[in-house]
């Protein structure tokens, strides 16, 4: 069994926060903003609690109606889902099921809004500890229990990657790993590597900058981070700057790069890494208090970039009239391809989503296009596995704009656990996550 609770604080009171944070959820706010409303002592608990109980959050329903007849209010609702995804499957349960049924009927009576709702629950609860295998079984046909996502989701994936839905859904189940990103202008991977595992970490290599800790840790505790060494980004992340300026970032000549939609700045710092001559990069980022996180982790690396708070597709707004030599449109999109890390992702979305986030997108390319400089470059990407959000997307665009070409792209990367399957054919090697690139060259005009 895995112990999440911090020792002072009991189980009830993490249950307690962990149905607050899910019925949030449920009201569209995001997991993020969810757990920031719990105390800093529950918070490690409450989060690895609640990302458990998203993850198994369709088993959970399909258990509550065959137990229930009519779904309890909202609170009391998120507090019974909880319990019976921590505890439905023994063998991954973090504590024991009889362990989660007491403590949410504690956590229950220890909520004044659900006192009332305390031996309702508790017959619930007690009913499926008799009855788990038969409920259970009971459950297994339903869509939503076998795969724990939207069924919209999974029709979706199912016809736009009818070969490969099945692993998709599978590494959207796992946590992700992880990952850093090694500052190899400043130090090389098998030189930090070792440092780690001078200081009791052990980690494997993955793509060409880097390394996926075997247990996840403090970033304060990792030996690098502070200095600059290393920045947290999953390996397929990784591929962006590295995409963008192959055979640009080896000229000796000064670029001028953007990179839009930079925020929190971690694909702005790999792009200064990899750029060891003068270069100007521009990072724009629409919400202000982002921009703070890329001048955070610029301060860091210990590079600089001109960051501007502005909206990208409002061009007239901010851009000083120079071409650029490369740009980066890591575009907002569904985030369907991250859901390993942020399991509420797929709880939060709804199918009309996809076509407004594409309208987006179009527009983004449409107004940054002009903006690169003929025989230029723009990298165009997406963490999502959607065809509307990147095959799509780009095949249209290039359809109608004579003068882009479109340059070997690593295309729809889809998201895989090494704990789950082998590296599967025309994918990355390696844990990684979802993602969409499609490298674009703007053809001279003769």
């Amino acid at each position: 069994m895995i112990d999440h609770a911090h020792p002072s604080v009991p189980l009830w009171q993490q249950l307690q926060a962990v149905a607050q944070a899910l019925a949030q959820v449920r009201r569209g706010v995001s997991g993020t903003a969810a757990l920031e409303t719990v105390p800093s002592a529950l918070r490690p608990g409450v989060q690895a609690l609640l990302f458990q109980a998203l993850r198994q959050l369709g088993r959970a329903q399909a258990l509550r109606a065959k137990l229930a007849s009519r779904a309890p209010a909202p609170l009391p609702d998120a507090l019974l889902c909880t319990a019976l995804a921590l505890a439905w499957d023994p063998e991954h349960a973090p504590y024991e099921p009889h362990t989660l049924v007491n403590q949410a009927v504690e956590a229950a009576k220890n909520t004044r809004s659900l006192q009332m709702q305390a031996n309702f629950l508790n017959a619930c609860l007690r009913r499926f500890l008799r009855e788990r295998d038969a409920l259970v079984k009971a459950t297994d046909s339903d869509i939503h229990a076998q795969w724990n996502h939207p069924e919209w989701w999974i029709k979706r994936l199912q016809t736009e990657h009818p070969n490969h839905w099945q692993e998709i859904l599978r590494a959207n189940n796992r946590a992700a790993p992880m990952t850093l990103r090694v500052n190899t202008s400043a130090i090389s991977r098998e030189a930090l590597q070792t440092d780690w595992s001078n200081h009791g970490l052990t980690s494997q290599a993955v793509g060409h900058q880097g390394l996926v800790l075997d247990q996840a840790h403090g970033v304060r505790d990792i030996p690098g981070f502070a200095e600059g060494l290393c920045s947290v980004q999953d390996a397929a992340a990784q591929c962006a700057a590295q995409l963008l300026l192959n055979d640009l970032g080896s000229t000796h000549q000064a670029l001028r790069v953007l990179d839009a939609c930079a925020a929190p700045g971690g694909k702005t710092a790999h792009l200064l890494e990899l750029l060891n001559h003068p270069s100007e990069v521009v990072a724009l980022d629409i919400d202000p208090q982002r921009c703070e996180r890329i001048v955070q982790n610029m301060q860091r690396i210990g590079r600089t970039a001109q960051v501007i708070a502005a909206d990208a597709a409002q061009t007239k707004t901010w851009w000083d009239g120079k071409l650029f030599d490369a740009i980066l449109l890591d575009a907002p999109c569904t985030a369907s391809g991250i859901v390993r890390r942020h399991p509420d992702v797929r709880w939060l979305r709804r199918e009309a989503d996809i076509d407004k986030l594409a309208a987006i997108q179009k527009n983004l390319l449409k107004q940054l296009w002009p903006l690169v400089k003929p025989g230029g470059r723009l990298l165009y990407c997406t963490c999502s596995v959607f065809l509307a959000e990147g095959e799509n997307q780009v095949k249209t665009f290039v359809e109608h704009n004579t003068n882009a070409r479109l340059l070997p792209s690593l295309g729809h990367l889809r998201p895989q656990s090494l704990a789950t399957s082998t590296a599967l054919t025309d994918n990355l090697s390696g844990d990684h996550d979802g993602f969409y690139y499609a490298l674009l060259e703007k053809i001279p005009t003769s």
